[in-house]
């Protein structure tokens, strides 16, 4: 076990890995603790949580939305839930937003911990303390920023993994190392999925370099205002297509990837294919790299992007692999490009 410590806005953050099974029930009081988590992580893991108070939320998607959270602090007051105990999530994506969301507003804020169960949890969801709900069809419309005192990478989680979430996961790795780092890049090119499945360290390994990769972006900038933005390489095009199509998340980041590496070397003209390079590894990693789409639905949601500023749109492009950059694009432009991509 190995704790590395981040401050973020005057507060510490302990992110701790390989921790061991029992760390839950050992590290944490019982009465002062309320664990929230979903359907199927519960039905795995349901020992995990022996003792404690437990929230189950339904897995899924669709179900991060404010109904949710409003019925997550009814059980909390019901519970009288006071601002000294502490909020524990365990669980991928929508659980770990929904426990950060719920612990900022909940009597103003409340301790919160982290327990990342998926690979995309541990590389990207559970970090940064970004927590936001969808509404109707945008993604991530209302949220907040609040950061957890510690995340801890219990690895036995992902043993219980379905391929699937380990082909999700594995969409934010490469646009780690898409954005930042080219070492890691040709690292990803000489293996597989299957070779980090059956190696614990490897993998073990693998995440906690991407933890630090993306710590670094929000020591440097919380709130989105500069580097951070960086983390949203794929994902304008990618929420757009998950939301519209029920797309996994790293499917449709996947997507959005190859579409952003294809509009930088067209504003940049360059010589050196990067999306060629970028569609190989993604389809290494079993992810999708294309797929018929109505533009003018996804460029209606487009529009509604939290990047967008008057008639520009703020879309991470990329010089070469591992060196992002951010270019506001008039919407007509972003409109013409969608239109092109399946003309």
């Amino acid at each position: 076990m190995k704790t590395f410590e981040y401050i973020i806005s005057e507060k510490k953050i302990n992110c701790t890995f390989d921790v061991p099974s029992d760390f839950i029930t050992s590290n944490f009081n019982k009465e002062k603790s309320v664990i929230i988590t979903d359907d199927k992580v519960f039905s795995f893991h349901q020992h995990k949580f022996v003792g404690f108070k437990v929230i189950t939320i339904s897995n899924g998607e669709r179900f991060k939305t404010q109904t949710t959270i409003d019925n997550v602090i009814k059980q909390l007051l019901e519970w009288k839930i006071s601002k000294e105990d502490t909020i524990i999530g365990v669980g991928g994506g929508v659980v770990t937003d929904i426990a950060g969301f719920v612990a900022n507003i909940y009597k103003r804020g409340i301790n919160l911990v982290l327990f990342p169960t998926t690979i995309l949890g541990m590389v990207d969801a559970a970090l940064g303390g970004k927590n936001g709900i969808n509404v109707g069809l945008y993604k991530n419309m209302v949220g907040t920023v609040y950061q957890p005192a510690i995340i801890a990478f219990d690895f036995a989680f992902l043993a219980s993994l379905p391929d699937v979430e380990w082909v999700n996961g594995f969409a934010e790795i490469i646009k780690h190392a898409c954005i930042q780092d080219e070492i890691l890049f040709s690292v990803l090119e000489k293996s597989s999925i299957l070779e980090y499945k059956n190696n614990p360290k490897l993998i073990a390994a693998l995440i906690e370099n991407n933890v630090s990769l993306k710590m670094n972006f929000v020591i440097k900038d919380e709130f989105d205002r500069k580097e951070r933005k960086f983390l949203n390489f794929g994902h304008t095009l990618g929420h757009a297509l998950e939301n519209l199509y029920q797309l996994p998340h790293g499917h449709a980041v996947s997507i959005g990837m190859v579409a952003a590496a294809r509009l930088s070397e067209k504003i940049n003209i360059q010589t050196e294919s990067i999306s060629e390079r970028i569609v190989r590894l993604l389809k290494l990693y079993e992810l999708p790299v294309d797929m018929e789409f109505n533009y003018k639905e996804v460029f209606e949601l487009m529009q509604l992007d939290k990047k967008r500023e008057g008639d520009y749109l703020n879309f991470v492009l990329l010089n070469k692999i591992g060196e992002a950059f951010t270019q506001p694009l008039e919407m007509g432009i972003i409109e013409e490009y969608l239109k092109e991509m399946h003309s």
